[in-house]
């Protein structure tokens, strides 16, 4: 289950330090580019109950790891639906819309 809180949302909240808000859809180009910068989301970690990604899941990353990518032009498609407003902190509406997908 997706979302900081595992609760199948990118809801945030004070225990939430990487401010995980963007729902974005997997892509193998993402994954790798994410495992380059030291956040290997492949590989599955039983202790924190994380089954590794895949392109095509969804899930919800890091404001600040989804503007990292889009700088670099490897940002996923976002689901905005599911999108938390403060990710507007971070990252321009027009941008996040221009890699949306449908929910």
């Amino acid at each position: 289950m997706t979302g900081f809180y595992r609760d199948g949302c990118c809801s945030t909240g004070p225990g939430d330090m990487g401010l995980h808000t963007v729902c974005a859809e997997m892509t193998d180009e993402f994954l790798e580019f994410s495992a380059s910068r030291g956040n290997d989301l492949s590989t599955p970690n039983p202790m924190f109950d994380f089954p590794g990604l895949e392109a095509g899941d969804r899930w919800c990353l890091c404001a600040e790891r989804w503007k990292e990518a889009f700088d670099a032009g490897m940002a996923p498609r976002v689901v905005l639906e599911a999108t938390h407003i403060s990710t507007l902190e971070f990252v321009d509406l027009e941008d996040l819309r221009r890699f949306a997908v449908e929910a």
